[in-house]
């Protein structure tokens, strides 16, 4: 049911201040639903509750699609050694592959001199400044980064 303002409404029950406790602008909105449209609801939901200076990485591509993994720390080792902060099991990845590297509320990776190379959206790299939407590439791996929409607000009221 919409009310005489526009706004959706149970049937029999009135809009209460208690029904949500975060109120998001148009611009977060328009945010989440430019995402890609392979993106999961729960994954938009993942995505839409990151904190500022965090970001995820969803496993689009390799053996264990629709992982995601946390990017909240300075440091987030990727490898196939079972110590690394991201494993990923596959002979394509080296045992110490890729890190991804934390620089305020901005996030690089950095190949660490791995045999098959790490990709930022198809190019083999070094080191690159990821984006939201960015496909990387680890051996047979593709996920793809997305920043905390509290980040992309700040950037964009900058």
């Amino acid at each position: 049911m919409v009310d005489s303002a526009g706004q959706e409404r149970s049937e029999g029950r009135a809009p209460s201040s208690d029904d949500t406790t975060v109120h998001y602008g148009d611009e977060f909105a328009a945010q989440l639903a430019s995402l890609d449209s392979a993106v999961s609801g729960e994954e938009v939901d993942a995505i839409a509750a990151l904190p500022s200076g965090s970001a995820l990485l969803v496993v689009r591509r390799g053996p264990n699609v629709g992982a995601r993994f946390l990017l909240d720390a300075d440091v987030t080792t990727v490898g196939r050694h079972p110590e690394a902060d991201i494993f990923l099991d596959d002979v394509t990845v080296s045992r110490r592959h890729a890190e991804f590297l934390r620089h305020g509320t901005a996030f690089e990776v950095k190949d660490l001199g791995s045999l098959n190379g790490t990709y930022f959206d198809g190019v083999r790299i070094d080191t690159a400044l990821l984006s939201d939407g960015a496909e990387v590439q680890v051996g047979k791996f593709r996920l793809t980064f997305y920043a905390s929409r509290l980040d992309l607000g700040h950037l964009a009221g900058s």
